[in-house]
């Protein structure tokens, strides 16, 4: 195989072993917060931390990639997830929740580096194999969605306490992704000096319009996704549904995030990226739908699997959108600037989500949804009409 779709494949094995990681931790984390948090409120603090990890680690690790190149830097946040791991571990061992939101902060800059390996396929592919490429690695997430959850289920009660296996596990996914990375073939900045041409300060490449619409569909579509999934296993358990049943239903969502990576692709090249983009964001619609008609499994079941879906339409559409917004001497700012606005709203969703779930319950969660993602269709209605008014007559 060419170079561009040998590393597209080990981008996507590597996506495979970020998913599993990342599942893993969306299974137990609002669990293992439960049982060692000192107010049930705190419950997906760990989840939140996470998440801000990613956030804040977002921009950093846009520019060390640009200093030292695609390869290094994963290799560098494979390194933090080690320790991330370790120190998940270590938290379980002595019922310490400070030393768990330590550890799961650590694993969020893991993940920080991991949203590159999409934009490393953009990077290598040749202009008509960028939509797919960026679907290709994404589908690799398919493999996380479903070992993740069922490495959760054979490890959760493994050791005791509980859980204290399922983040030991960790650890063997990281050294087997820096393992991948080692045999990635991608330029280093030195060779793309040739490219390194004039460039636009930030704000003015922010003010595009397409920059505004892609940044607001991506971080909305995959705030509403991190507000319901993270406080779904806690609502199935409030609802009278066992661990296995919550585990299933997380491994039918993630499922659902990647297996549509295989023609979302080519959706996009046949329709445009907006409509697929509108699509994502009615498909987020029907989820909240399927969730206020019940609390039997299958609604649960139902609704995650269409919640699944819709983010993937939005971020594969937001993320093939914002390829149009910059040159190639532009993508370590523009990038970084994207995943920060994307990880700060999934941060302050995946916070609100156990307050909310707590205080208010499931059905105020859902309906919380609403107009977030009515937020995120007319931002890309919006943008999808001034292109059709610039079109000649």
């Amino acid at each position: 195989m060419d170079r561009a779709r040998r590393n597209v494949f080990l981008l996507a094995c590597c996506q495979a072993l970020l998913l599993t990681n990342a599942v893993t931790l969306i299974a137990i984390g609002a669990l293992a917060g439960y049982d060692l948090a000192p107010s049930k409120a705190l419950a997906t603090l760990p989840a939140f931390s996470y998440v801000i990890g990613a956030a804040i680690a977002t921009i950093p690790a846009s520019f060390w990639m640009k200093r030292v190149g695609r390869r290094a830097g994963f290799l560098t946040g494979g390194a933090i997830g080690l320790a991330g791991s370790v120190l998940a571990t270590v938290a379980m061992a002595t019922s310490s929740f400070a030393l768990l939101c330590a550890g799961s902060m650590l694993l969020g800059v893991y993940n920080a580096f991991g949203q590159y390996y999409r934009f490393a396929a953009a990077d290598a592919a040749p202009a008509g194999f960028k939509a797919k490429a960026i679907s290709y690695v994404l589908a690799g997430g398919l493999v996380g969605g479903i070992v993740g959850p069922e490495m959760s289920k054979l490890t959760v009660d493994l050791a005791e306490p509980r859980f204290i296996a399922s983040y030991a596990s960790l650890f063997l996914y990281c050294v087997v992704a820096m393992a991948i990375t080692a045999l990635l073939a991608i330029p280093e900045p030195k060779a793309e000096a040739s490219a390194h041409a004039t460039t636009r300060p930030l704000g003015e490449i922010a003010r595009q319009p397409a920059f505004i619409v892609a940044a607001s569909c991506a971080g909305l579509g995959y705030g509403v996704m991190t507000l319901l999934m993270t406080a779904t296993p806690l609502a199935m358990g409030f609802c009278g549904h066992p661990y296995g049943a919550a585990a299933g239903v997380i491994a039918a969502h993630v499922v659902a995030m990647f297996a549509p990576s295989f023609f979302t692709g080519a959706l996009i090249q046949r329709f445009g990226v907006l409509q697929v983009i509108v699509a994502g964001v009615a498909i987020e619609i029907a989820c909240v739908a399927v969730a206020l008609s019940g609390e039997a499994l299958g609604h649960f079941t139902w609704a995650l699997v269409l919640l699944g879906v819709g983010w993937n339409f939005t971020y594969v559409g937001g993320t093939t959108l914002l390829t149009e917004t910059y040159r190639p001497a532009e993508k370590a700012k523009v990038q970084g600037l994207n995943e920060f606005i994307v990880f700060s709203v999934q941060a302050v969703a995946s916070l609100s989500s156990g307050v909310l779930v707590n205080a208010a319950g499931w059905t105020v969660l859902n309906a919380f949804a609403l107009p977030l993602l009515a937020l995120a269709g007319g931002a890309a209605l919006w943008l999808m009409a001034r292109r059709r008014a610039a079109m000649p007559s």
